[in-house]
């Protein structure tokens, strides 16, 4: 793996490109220069398929080699791809699980989700060639520049992915840290990564890895090890106290980490990939005012907004719809929201409310 470079540097536009920006139309220009090679727009990032491999059961990593538009990358960090499925684009955010390469490629590790549509799409039909849409890497789980002390990484399933480029970045390093992994699948079938990881705790001592299932017994017997809880955190690290926990996966999975390790650890910092189930018993509806289009509409209480608003026929922009990517993003100027992972009220005006993971306390005013 070519892995010891740092991420990619901000491309600077040619001197004349700069002078002819006045005169020049984006998507006319994207139009006819798509036609003679996809990769070329005029300053809009594209990444086209080049390679894949499979991870899991259910699970493929993907090589995309990025235009001279896209950015870089940190390794934990995660991208937004626009992927076109039978003439209508969508977007979804996944995360680099490799590190960045000589040869520009990035590789983001795509779970098959049941009834999704893109994840279904990337891991089972998307072909070599295919060329996507690429947001800016975005997200805060990166190592600091000079990582030390103990640290526990706590993944669940497609979870692993962010912590596996950060793995393989301390790896490059020699392991400047003692590392310990505990990584849950529903069945060892469906565990990514597990021979490199394997492999990695054979030949340095300083990283100790254990899978853990919660369905089916790994192989060579045994009863599946179950859901993350106090007993087997114990039983496989000890005392976390003195460790920098990082955790990742389902809103469930990462909330109770976070109830079990947030005020025992030296530093707890975690991503969840989807909701937990919310907790308010909110009923009835409210009013919101479209500042910008003059519309109000009615939506319910305690539903994500943006889901609301597109039950409404609207089409606001979104990538993850997990509150990390900040696409979804708008003003609010009036009204309470309710923030659906920690169940927090706010009733302050907010230039970037994140609509998938708000919901609607009172009536409100958006800048949309």
């Amino acid at each position: 793996m070519n892995a010891a470079v740092p991420p990619l540097a901000p491309s600077r536009p040619h001197p004349l490109r700069r002078l002819a920006r006045p005169l020049v139309t984006p998507h006319v220009f994207d139009f006819w220069a798509g036609s003679l090679n996809r990769l070329w727009s005029w300053e809009r990032p594209l990444a086209r398929l080049v390679g894949r491999r499979r991870e899991s059961d259910d699970a493929v990593t993907l090589v995309l080699r990025p235009n001279r538009h896209w950015r870089g990358f940190l390794p934990g960090q995660h991208v937004t791809l626009g992927v076109e499925i039978a003439g209508r684009r969508t977007h979804r955010s996944y995360s680099l699980s490799g590190l960045p390469r000589r040869d520009g490629c990035i590789e983001i590790t795509v779970k098959a989700i049941e009834g999704g549509r893109v994840s279904q799409y990337l891991c089972r039909q998307a072909r070599v060639g295919e060329v996507f849409e690429i947001g800016p890497a975005f997200g805060g789980m990166t190592l600091p520049a000079a990582p030390q002390g103990r640290w526990l990484m706590l993944a669940a399933g497609s979870g692993i992915t962010p912590l596996m480029a950060l793995i393989r970045r301390l790896a490059v390093d020699d392991m400047p840290v003692e590392l310990t992994l505990l990584y849950w699948a529903r069945a060892h079938g469906e565990l990514c990564f597990a021979g490199e990881l394997e492999a990695l705790a054979r030949r340095q001592p300083r990283f100790r890895f254990h899978a853990l299932t919660t369905r089916q017994p790994l192989p060579g017997g045994g009863a599946p090890a179950g859901r993350i809880d106090a007993a087997v955190i114990e039983r496989l690290v000890g005392r976390p106290a003195d460790c920098r926990v990082l955790a990742c996966g389902p809103g469930g999975f990462v909330a109770t980490a976070r109830e079990l390790l947030g005020e025992r650890a030296v530093s707890f910092q975690a991503e969840a990939f989807t909701l937990p189930a919310a907790t308010m018993e909110e009923t009835g509806s409210v009013q919101v005012r479209l500042a910008r289009s003059g519309r109000t509409l009615e939506v319910p209480r305690g539903q994500p907004l943006l889901a609301a608003l597109e039950a409404q026929g609207l089409r606001p922009a979104y990538g993850c719809r997990m509150g990390i990517c900040n696409t979804c993003a708008c003003g609010k100027s009036a009204g309470a929201t309710r923030h659906l992972p920690g169940g927090d009220l706010d009733n302050e005006p907010s230039p970037a409310l994140k609509l998938c993971i708000s919901s609607a306390a009172t009536d409100l005013v958006l800048d949309l």
